[in-house]
């Protein structure tokens, strides 16, 4: 199940990745996957910003703001009943920092 198309903010450093593969381990929607010794994002739109990847990476290789993204307005709306509202602009740009 995907949510949003392009917004998750998580972000990969192929320079700072030892190719551990840590996140291919703990990420719960597979988002990552090993090729050539090294992590790669399969598919952003997988990831729910949860900020296991992050957490786990030893290196620093990844970065994501999580808790504060468009997943989040996802969960946030199924558990109150109201709208998603991620608060991003056309731009791409968010005041709350989400995309």
């Amino acid at each position: 199940m995907k949510y949003l198309k392009n917004v998750a903010t998580i972000r990969l450093d192929q320079e700072a990745c030892t190719g551990c593969g840590r996140c291919v381990e703990v990420c719960p929607r597979g988002a990552f996957v090993m090729r050539e010794g090294k992590a790669a994002i399969t598919d952003r739109d997988l990831c729910i910003e949860c900020g296991a990847c992050r957490k786990n990476c030893a290196f620093g290789a990844l970065a994501v703001n999580s808790g504060v993204g468009c997943a989040q307005a996802l969960f946030m709306a199924a558990i109150t009943g109201g709208e998603a509202v991620c608060g991003c602009s056309d731009t791409g740009n968010a005041s709350s920092g989400c995309c």
